[in-house]
């Protein structure tokens, strides 16, 4: 079976699976550890530049966290897709309305209409339990009709979820007639939405232990094995015995269930939907997995890669409104850093073949 090989220590392909031999490359030619320099970097910069290095404080690197948590987990969800030769831009769809209809399960759950609106929850409890369970549920089977539309249509990932795309954020549009859902629960706030533990906010804790099992799965299991032999030859990988369309509609699923805990984090610090938002979020999400040494041509992926892609859009938007500079140069910076990322992949990518 022919993988390409990978470069990043989040970096997999099957002849690193325990069992299967194989060198790990320099770190210094790590795709990921460039980026941790690159991040470390721009902080620095920033931090000198802003006014009495108020880039560098505890408050700002707080506020870091608690603005990287929702990119960070929507990039490994890419990264997975990636890897097995899928692309996904409904990825902001399918948070957009996995956030809704949880929301409106807990707002139901939680109460009546007069309970919820005075922000009383009588059922807060059963609420957001079920309003968790719901939420996730809903981003997986909405990615399992992404993957179904590509291994059973078989229409093009990228058109099929350009169209899902639309679908998704249309139906949370009939659902709440345009308008957000306010009047979350405000223990969801206080208790996990804006909470600190130590000094580091508890969304980012929670990404931290997602993005820690995303990379054992991805590197040390059949499921991470398989989804990136896919996504080097899928033929291949059909006469070695995988089962192609299951595995790619696996790897839809996760990404989609990813994208439900990615909305509890929008409605637990907002208190409120965003029915209007997250249209760039999947673009966003594919320039941080690239960024981060995910090849577009499938077969090579880096979960930690992803995080330190993802996280130089955030340093990037909050460090140049930190020095004064409007963060739409953060848009141009990241642009080029893409261009320049999909250049390098396309160089090796020409010569491994």
């Amino acid at each position: 079976m022919s993988v390409k090989v990978v470069s990043g220590p989040g970096d997999v392909r099957p002849d690193q699976v325990p069992g299967v031999g194989g060198r790990s490359r320099s770190w210094l030619r790590q795709t990921a550890v460039w980026m941790l320099i690159v991040n470390v970097a721009l902080l620095l910069v920033f931090g000198v530049l802003s006014p009495d290095r108020q880039f560098l404080s505890d408050a700002s690197f707080q506020n870091l966290g608690f603005n990287s948590a929702q990119i960070v987990l929507l990039a490994c969800a890419v990264t997975f897709q990636l890897a097995a030769g899928q692309i996904d831009i409904s990825l902001g769809g399918i948070l957009v309305l996995a956030s809704v209809i949880g929301g409106e399960v807990i707002q139901r759950v939680g109460g009546t209409a007069a309970e919820v609106q005075a922000g009383e929850y009588p059922n807060l409890a059963l609420a957001l339990i079920a309003g968790v369970i719901v939420t996730i549920a809903v981003g997986a089977i909405l990615g399992l009709i992404n993957g179904l539309v590509v291994t059973r249509l078989r229409v093009h990932s990228f058109i099929a979820t350009l169209a899902t795309s639309g679908i998704w954020i249309g139906a949370a549009l009939i659902i709440t007639n345009g308008t957000d859902l306010a009047s979350q629960p405000v223990w969801l706030q206080d208790n996990f939405g804006a909470k600190l533990v130590a000094g580091i906010p508890l969304p980012a804790l929670l990404v931290g232990v997602v993005v820690a099992l995303l990379w054992a799965i991805l590197k040390f299991t059949r499921f991470g094995l398989h989804t990136l032999a896919v996504g080097s030859s899928a033929a291949s990988a059909e006469r070695a015995g995988v089962r192609v369309n299951r595995q790619v509609l696996a790897v839809f699923a996760l990404a989609g269930a990813l994208c439900g805990v990615a909305a509890l984090l929008d409605l637990s610090r907002f208190g409120t939907t965003n029915v209007s938002g997250h249209t760039t979020d999947a673009l966003a999400a594919i320039a941080g997995a690239v960024i981060g040494g995910t090849s577009l041509f499938g077969g090579k992926a880096s979960v930690i890669g992803a995080v330190f892609g993802a996280m130089l859009a955030v340093i990037l938007q909050s460090g140049l409104v930190a020095v004064g500079l409007p963060p739409f140069y953060q848009q141009v910076a990241v642009g080029v850093v893409l261009i320049a990322a999909v250049y390098a992949d396309q160089r090796r990518h020409r010569a491994q073949t």
